[in-house]
């Protein structure tokens, strides 16, 4: 039984592959989603073993690995782990508009998932309950419209301001990114640019607003590319925000000489976690799966 629980917020600041395997599809390498909303997502294991692969990496200490996040496959030394990663749900996702570039879109359903999780570090935001029907949305800043219609990719959305929805967003940028110059920036612009959409409005940008590369197979004789070499990978775009449950017992070594408390564990993981970069997701090799890692409760 998990005794202590934080939320981990993962900011992207790349584009982001975890893979959901190859598909008979337009897209060969679509990312991990969810099943019944079909929102981008990260498996939990996906993430776990991302720390534990840059564990030392990131400052911590090579003894703590294995009490901590569980011991490598195929050890005789066998006992779970103390720490949980939950799978990271779509909290904010960016979308091209016309004006101020882009907007943290998102939708009262994967806000109102993002309340639940937070709930449950025992820090409940007081978010107030906020609806927009299909072709609407509420916003925060003006600067945003034309006329009173907001411009997202190809789409015209009949726009609403709303105070509501602007307490909501600062309470996320405080909440989902480090402090500091170097996300000062893209805090005041989630707290500024955060767009309200239906939940089926967001559906279809969650679907359809990911970042899709071609690639090409070369063959190593010819230097040229191999016929049918031709594939394309899907990532999850930068800027993207995303939120998963953290939880910690005590650890389950079966040593009497060799116990942590669940507090003790998770003060040994936060400073390790919390405003760190973390690669996670493949393609680590050209650039991909950066993510800025915030912890809060």
């Amino acid at each position: 039984m998990f005794e202590k629980t934080a939320a981990l917020f993962l900011y992207a600041v790349s584009p982001v592959h975890m893979g959901a395997g190859q598909a008979v599809d337009v897209i060969d390498n679509p990312i991990q989603r969810e099943r019944h909303t079909r929102h981008p997502c990260f498996a939990g294991s996906g993430i776990k073993g991302a720390v534990r692969h840059g564990y030392e990496a990131l400052g911590g200490d090579e003894a703590d690995i294995a009490r901590l996040l569980g011991p490598e496959s195929g050890s005789s030394d066998l006992h779970a782990g103390a720490v949980s990663f939950g799978d990271a749900q779509m909290v904010a996702l960016p979308v091209r508009s016309l004006k101020c570039g882009y907007v943290y879109a998102t939708c009262p359903q994967a806000l109102a998932r993002a309340q639940r999780l937070l709930a449950l570090t025992g820090k409940a935001p007081a978010w107030p309950a906020v609806q927009a029907d299909d072709g609407a949305c509420l916003i925060a800043n003006p600067a945003l419209l034309s006329g009173d219609k907001l411009h997202l990719e190809a789409f015209e959305y009949t726009a609403k301001a709303s105070e509501d929805l602007a307490r909501i967003a600062a309470d996320i940028a405080r909440r989902a990114l480090p402090a500091g110059d170097a996300y000062a920036f893209f805090a005041g612009k989630l707290k500024t640019d955060l767009v309200l959409l239906s939940d089926t409005d967001f559906g279809y940008f969650a679907q359809n607003a990911m970042l899709v590369e071609p690639h090409v197979r070369i063959n190593p004789k010819t230097g040229t590319a191999d016929d049918g070499g031709l594939f394309y990978t899907e990532n999850l775009p930068p800027e993207s925000l995303m939120v998963a449950p953290l939880m910690a017992s005590k650890t389950r070594t079966g040593k009497p000489d060799d116990q942590l408390q669940a507090d003790e564990v998770l003060a040994k993981l936060r400073p390790l976690l919390d405003g760190r970069l973390l690669q996670i997701g493949g393609d680590a090799t050209t650039g991909r799966g950066l993510v800025v890692a915030k912890v809060e409760g």
